[in-house]
């Protein structure tokens, strides 16, 4: 996403090494689903159940979910702003002009 004035910082650095409204997706499910492996009470429900040794256990407190959440609410209300301002089709239409 290129940086032009319509762009506020905190969309410009949500997305400023992603280019396009799909890779924003891809991100954006890729935190979610970080956000729920980070549930402790989930990690020890799937040791118990499914039969993951507890040493594999990635996750055994509640700071990484406390992160993880507040950061994809950042990216989806990012996104939300560059699709209700066009900044998707604005940064395209920016990299590469059309030769008239």
């Amino acid at each position: 996403m290129l940086k032009t004035e319509r762009i506020p910082w905190w969309v410009f650095f949500a997305f400023s090494a992603i280019e396009t409204r799909k890779g924003a997706l891809i991100l954006i499910t890729v935190c979610v689903l970080f956000t729920v492996g980070c549930i402790p009470d989930l990690n020890v429900y799937l040791s118990n159940s499914v039969g993951i040794p507890e040493d594999y256990q990635l996750v055994d407190d509640w700071s990484w979910l406390m992160m993880m959440v507040p950061m994809t609410l950042w990216y989806v209300a990012a996104l939300w702003w560059s699709d209700k301002n066009g900044a998707w089709q604005q940064s395209a239409d920016e990299a590469s002009p059309s030769e008239a």
